[in-house]
């Protein structure tokens, strides 16, 4: 039987599978092709990234190598992660959060914060005096 798009959207769909499988090897990456992410996500170094089907992640999102993604994660908007940093719990990340190289984090991150350490740890943003 064949999809909706005839005998060409069959052979459409089957060149999509072989380049998702290539640039997967190539790059050393498990990232499935029902991920739930949104647009503009930026992966200027693709090499180890590991995400989870099942995580969300919502649009512009910058995802360094070496990232790790568990299960029923939910990241916001505009959010930043340093190279290595691990995700290991179901948590949620607020929009606009940086997540710092080699963090772990295990906890929550409001929108905003900054989470570095192992494990994750928030620091408050300093204020510039006038």
């Amino acid at each position: 039987m064949l999809p909706q798009g005839g005998i060409f959207g069959y052979f459409l769909c089957r060149l999509n599978i072989i380049q998702y499988q290539f640039w997967s090897i190539v790059t050393a990456t498990d990232i499935p092709l029902n991920c739930q992410i949104q647009g503009g996500l930026l992966l200027p170094h693709p090499n180890g990234i590991v995400i989870h089907p099942s995580a969300s992640i919502s649009p512009n999102c910058l995802i360094f190598q070496q990232v790790t993604i568990v299960a029923d994660v939910k990241i916001g908007g505009h959010l930043d992660f340093g190279a290595g940093a691990k995700i290991i719990r179901s948590v949620t990340l607020g929009a606009r959060a940086l997540i710092g190289a080699n963090a772990v984090v295990i906890c929550d991150v409001p929108p905003g914060a900054t989470a570095v350490g192992i494990p994750a740890k928030i620091i408050e943003k300093k204020t510039q005096g006038v």
